[in-house]
């Protein structure tokens, strides 16, 4: 409560947060814009059914069942980072840029990565509808067929749509109270609670054990949301030694100070990454189920049936897949070997290790190990979803969502840790 009214007592930091929760509010007004001709009822039916447009539908903050003007959200945009991340690694003009050019090189590749989001809006808004009118569950189509003309209007506004979220959320982020895209899939999920509690309601009332199952739900939620806080700020403390340098007249080094290392550097993109692979086959699948050839249509159905999102194959491969993929993502961001030349460049070494490849070596070991816990805990918390029915007896669609949880208390430690930080330096002007 007293940091609630150190908030409201300084102005500035105030205004920022009734300013970011102005253009958080614009974002869920644009949710709900729809395009018209489509069929509400089922389009919602296929999203509960459907683990990846469920994804997709988090990231766009629920629009995409509203077949808003808004529907893909920030989806796009958070694809295109990923892409110029890792083009910032295979093409060297670039890595260049990001590591030289400073804060100059960073604004020009945020520039191409807007530029990037364009097509892939385009090419992801065709994707998704043309997979909503084949479909995407097997029990037909959910749109009708779009003429020429409504293609280029419904393309037209998606994108639209898109890039005026993703400038809402770059202005929420100038704003230094939280990433302003992680702030619009937050609203998003957030914005699903009070239907939540109605579902919870019409489900358990008049069951003489539901208010044992309520309880042991709420209990799992604790125990989640613990195990994230705990997760997302574990880390390895390294320590780096500096030595003495004269320049000058002047005495520079000889401190001790350490190098942190994140128990999950790759945060939730593994699930995204693993999620996006592990339902391909069976979207790709679908549209070859009617086939006329009896030997494709059979092939599809079994594919169909072995990528089921309550199948035991699909859990342990989802499990799998995503620990590789934080291995992976943890190799794409953090580098040993630039960690270790910046440490050296700047005099410093950790005790007892030679300066360069020694201390690159040392720091890649020590990574790979605490990154095999940082994945087992991303890895249980993706496949959360498909136990807990099968553990507690609930139904598929009642089942607490381990990536939104991931997402909603990863922003709110950045946000308090923001705000925290300008309450510190508005302590500092004051005295």
């Amino acid at each position: 409560m007293n940091k609630i009214y150190l908030i409201w007592k300084t102005k500035d930091l105030r205004n920022k947060i009734l300013i970011v929760l102005g253009l958080l509010l614009l974002t869920r007004v644009l949710a709900h814009v729809p395009i018209p001709g489509i069929d509400a009822s089922q389009l919602k039916a296929l999203f509960s059914q459907n683990q990846f447009l469920g994804l997709l539908d988090i990231f766009s903050g629920g629009a995409l069942t509203n077949f808003s003007i808004a529907m893909l959200g920030v989806g796009p945009y958070i694809t295109a980072s990923i892409i110029m991340q890792l083009l910032t690694i295979v093409i060297p003009s670039l890595a260049e840029m990001q590591k030289e050019g400073g804060e100059a090189g960073r604004a020009q590749i945020n520039q191409y990565t807007r530029y990037l989001t364009i097509p892939l809006t385009i090419l992801q808004g065709f994707g998704t509808i043309r997979l909503l009118q084949n479909g995407a569950s097997g029990s037909g189509s959910v749109l009708q067929a779009f003429t020429p003309f409504q293609w280029f209007v419904v393309l037209l506004s998606v994108t639209a749509g898109t890039m005026l979220i993703m400038w809402l959320g770059e202005i929420m982020s100038e704003y230094d109270v939280g990433n302003g895209i992680s702030l619009i899939i937050f609203a998003g999920i957030v914005a699903r609670i009070p239907a939540y509690f109605g579902q919870a309601y019409q489900l358990f009332q008049g069951d003489p054990q539901s208010v044992a199952t309520i309880v042991g739900l709420v209990a799992v939620v604790l125990l989640v949301v613990a195990g994230v806080v705990l997760v997302t700020e574990a880390q390895r403390n390294i320590p780096i030694a500096y030595a003495k340098r004269v320049r000058g007249n002047r005495l520079f080094g000889g401190v001790d100070t350490h190098l942190p290392l994140r128990l999950n550097q790759a945060g939730v993109i593994p699930i995204i990454f693993a999620i996006s692979l592990m339902l391909f086959p069976a979207m790709i699948a679908q549209f070859f189920i009617n086939a006329k050839s009896a030997m494709l249509a059979d092939l599809a159905q079994k594919t169909v049936g072995l990528f089921n999102s309550q199948g035991w194959f699909y859990g342990v491969t989802y499990f799998i897949l995503v620990m590789v993929f934080t291995y992976f993502y943890t190799a794409v961001v953090f580098n040993p070997v630039e960690i270790a030349e910046n440490v050296q460049k700047n005099g410093g070494f950790v005790p007892g290790l030679r300066p360069g490849q020694q201390t690159a070596d040392f720091l890649s070991r020590v990574l790979n190990r605490i990154t095999l816990a940082g994945a087992f805990f991303l890895a249980l918390i993706a496949v959360l979803p498909m136990a807990l029915p099968k553990l507690m007896n609930i139904p598929g669609s009642f089942a607490i969502g381990g990536t939104s949880l991931l997402i909603v208390v990863s922003v709110v430690i950045e946000v308090i840790k923001k705000i925290e930080a300008q309450l510190t330096m508005h302590d500092y002007e004051g005295f």
